[in-house]
């Protein structure tokens, strides 16, 4: 059916806008235990729309560092311009100045401390230690590439202004071009493109970044470059690029609420047309009114972008998401802050002796994922799928000391459900029939948990105790993993992870000698703490995706065995799990506390 909508969109049929229904959850409101700002979600212009502070804004040492590291922030033909300020006259020979400004890149780091200052010598100069995070390189096609430096700290060595001026001036400059990721939060936005999969068939999200301070004309036509630019090199791998001799002709222009953008395309057919102005549309989500495609200056084609988003959804309409959790051995809806949830999808013969499950709807049926508990105490993995309850289920034939939580890819194909898990530290692909494949990947080490985005063609990957995304090529029943790209994050030994928004991870580790629950953009660069001193190590972690642009996603947590929520951060009570058997509520005995929470949507 889902192929079929595809199909009809690119023969110019327009469909019911109805099918783009998405479910909302109940409670969203954000709640965020350390930094006030909340990460940047999909498509937010999360800037002020401020030019960063300049250089006589402070005589304060470790405020003039933190300028100094927003000072690129911007435009970046007036990068080098902007950071030379700060700098002093007999110094100016750094950093060395690009030529284009296409050129220009700038190395993001996230300070790991506050900046130490040394007391001044006779001559007033100051000497301010940074120890930062390499989180990587800003480049002029708004991407975050992996960090090509290593510097732990940077020490810079601050002299008074010169007579008449008023500030500091740093000496000893780094040859290249630094910006905090406080900087990078202030003063850009966050915007969400779409590139094709491999078939065609479902958009993959791609996040850039872009200053806050440009214009919406300026917006259209740096989407419009990105798509013809291509995917990151992460990214590239699991999606399709625009042919490559792609190019925008001039920038994109307004009349009224009607834009043009005029490209030039090698055999630009009305099929890669409507492919491409699908994902325009979707890559613009936040503009409406009508675009016109041109091919060299001639009209090909013109369509309303509110119209082509209603026309076909991004993902598969879901409903609200309803929470679930193991209790006793046995799965169980659970009900908090006032939503509903619906009963188990499975027969009570099946509903036993479970240690965590996913459970995912397709269409009209459910796919269950169960890990049970043998009684020698080992552990198998248990497979169905069909109309609520699921009746048929097939088992894994190998037995494992310990599977992980496993998590079901959201896939067009409803033929061949297919499903990741960790089964004794290793990723294996499960399908309909419970047949488990072990998956080599690009990064030798210990996996411990795993999770699938809500498109279905990225993952994240815990590998001894660090976190790593990589795109998926699915072709039927195979399931590549593509190479590997490891996140940079204050956390260490890191625990569990789930998807939380298109372009955002919640991921528990270590902090400071802490477990806590932290969010991440999907390129590490915007990080934010969600719960710090949790008490516990976070064993497991279930977030909701699908929610409203802008929202922190309903997510819950297992840590000592025992399952929490978030907004508000809570316990979840034996009294919130529903349906549970009169004998589970007689005295006598200690009664469990419920464990692997995960949501069915």
């Amino acid at each position: 059916m889902r192929r079929g909508v595809l199909a009809a969109l690119l023969a110019g049929v327009i469909l019911p806008a109805g099918l783009a229904g998405c479910g909302i959850p109940n409670e969203t409101e954000v709640q965020v235990d350390g930094r006030p700002e909340p990460a940047a979600e999909a498509n937010s212009l999360n800037g002020n729309a401020t030019e960063p502070p300049g250089q006589a804004a402070s005589s304060d040492p470790a405020q003039f560092v933190r300028n100094y590291l927003s000072a690129a922030a911007g435009e970046r033909e007036q990068a080098y311009a902007r950071v030379k300020k700060f700098i002093a006259p007999e110094s100016q020979d750094q950093p060395k100045e690009k030529q284009q400004s296409s050129e220009v890149e700038l190395t993001v780091v996230r300070l790991r401390e506050e900046p130490v200052v040394s007391p001044p010598s006779n001559d007033g100069t100051s000497v301010v230690t940074v120890p930062v995070q390499q989180v990587g390189v800003l480049r002029a096609d708004g991407t975050l590439a992996q960090p090509v430096v290593s510097d732990t700290e940077y020490v810079f060595r601050l002299r008074p202004a010169d007579a008449g001026s008023t500030g500091l001036y740093l000496t000893n400059p780094p040859n290249l071009l630094l910006l905090s990721d406080n900087a990078l939060r202030s003063y850009y936005g966050t915007h969400t493109i779409y590139f094709w999969n491999s078939d065609s068939s479902r958009l993959v999200p791609d996040q850039r970044y872009l200053p806050s301070t440009v214009p919406d004309e300026r917006r259209v036509t740096e989407v419009v470059k990105w798509l013809a630019l291509g995917p990151p090199d992460w990214l590239a791998p699991g999606v399709s690029k625009l042919p490559t001799d792609t190019r925008l002709i001039n920038n994109a222009t307004r009349a009224n609420s009607r834009w043009e953008v005029n490209l030039n395309m090698t055999n630009a057919t009305d099929l890669k047309l409507s492919r491409l102005a699908t994902q325009l549309a979707w890559s613009l989500q936040e503009f409406t009114g009508e675009l016109q495609l041109k091919i060299q200056n001639q009209n090909r084609r013109t369509f309303d972008l509110k119209q082509a988003r209603d026309t076909v959804p991004l993902y598969p309409p879901s409903d609200a998401p309803q929470r679930f959790c193991i209790y006793d051995g046995v799965i169980h809806p659970i009900s908090v802050g006032g939503e509903s949830s619906g009963p188990v999808p499975l027969p009570e013969a099946v509903n036993k002796s479970v240690v965590s499950a996913a459970l995912n709807r397709a269409g009209g049926e459910v796919l269950a994922a169960l890990v049970v508990t043998r009684p020698d105490k080992r552990q198998r993995l248990v497979v169905g799928s069909g109309p609520a309850p699921v009746t048929l289920f097939n088992t894994s034939k190998k037995e494992y000391e310990s599977v992980g939580q496993p998590t079901w890819l959201r896939s067009l194909d409803e033929g061949h459900p297919t499903g990741l898990v960790v089964a004794d530290r290793q990723l294996y692909q499960f399908d309909g029939m419970a047949q488990m494949t072990k998956i080599t990947l690009s990064v030798p080490g210990k996996v411990t948990a795993v999770a699938s985005s809500f498109d279905g063609h990225r993952i994240a990957l815990v590998i001894n105790g660090a976190l790593y995304v990589a795109p998926l090529s699915v072709d039927g029943d195979a399931v590549t993993v593509n190479p590997l790209r490891r996140l940079i994050t204050r956390l260490t030994g890191i625990t569990a992870v789930d998807w939380s928004a298109a372009n955002e991870l919640v991921f528990a580790g270590n902090d400071a000698g802490r477990p806590a629950i932290y969010q991440t953009t999907v390129d590490g660069a915007l990080e934010t703490p969600l719960k710090r001193q949790i008490g516990a190590e976070v064993t497991q972690l279930a977030a909701y995706a699908g929610g409203p642009v802008g929202a922190l996603a309903p997510f819950m947590y297992e840590a000592n065995k025992a399952a929490f929520r978030n907004s508000p951060f809570e316990i979840i009570k034996r009294e919130q799990v529903l349906d549970l058997p009169e004998a589970s509520a007689s005295p006598g005995g200690r009664a469990p506390n419920p464990t692997a929470p995960f949501f069915l949507y």
